[in-house]
């Protein structure tokens, strides 16, 4: 049984990678365009996706639990450091910005022949190599700020947990609205053309 299970783990995590690549391409993440509009504020395709994910996944755990099918105590999260994940978000940010891709997405727009992607997964793994030789110089910025009021949001701001997930929903709902009327303005026709006279 315990070989079953050993057996079945790498292949439910190639399926679910398959799953979520066929899913990253058919949004059209596999493209850099796309994907730096976000920072453009004329689609935000990348932001309804990915928030769309983690309310679903949220609100879907706290449901699962309440009904006694899974313990969320029981999974691990990851000690948060505040200025690390500052410090990470701001890095990831200005990569993508510049870059176009992320490291999931680029995996996508290799699988799909996109030369861009291909050079900006060259620069990762440089990247990557670098980070490992100078961490003994960032070690101490990546456990900076640790918080430890509590794991979780809800523990940190001392909420109850429905609370902060309706906070959560609306708040997506609310930024759904924004980026429709940004993504409205920028896709609007130039219905006037402003024109200089000439000179007499």
């Amino acid at each position: 049984m315990s070989s079953a299970l050993a057996l079945s783990a790498p292949v439910s995590g190639v399926l679910l990678g398959f799953g979520f690549g066929f899913v990253l391409e058919r949004a059209g993440f596999g493209s850099g365009c796309k994907l730096t509009a976000q920072f453009r504020l004329t689609d935000w395709s990348v932001f309804k996706v990915m928030f769309t994910a983690i309310v679903f996944a949220a609100v879907g755990l706290y449901a699962l639990e309440r009904m006694g099918l899974v313990d969320a105590g029981g999974i691990y999260v990851p000690a948060p450091y505040l200025w690390a994940i500052a410090a990470g978000g701001a890095a990831i940010g200005v990569g993508f910005a510049v870059g176009g891709y992320c490291p999931g997405t680029a995996m996508v727009g290799i699988t799909t022949g996109r030369v861009d992607a291909i050079v900006f997964f060259a620069g990762l793994l440089v990247g990557t190599f670098a980070f490992a030789g100078l961490f003994t110089w960032l070690e101490p910025l990546t456990t900076a700020g640790e918080l430890t009021t509590g794991d979780r949001l809800p523990e940190l701001l001392g909420l109850p947990e429905w609370l902060v997930l309706a906070v959560l929903v609306g708040a997506a709902v609310g930024v759904f609205y924004l980026g429709a009327w940004f993504e409205r303005r920028a896709n609007a026709p130039v219905d006037e053309i402003i024109t200089v006279p000439p000179f007499h």
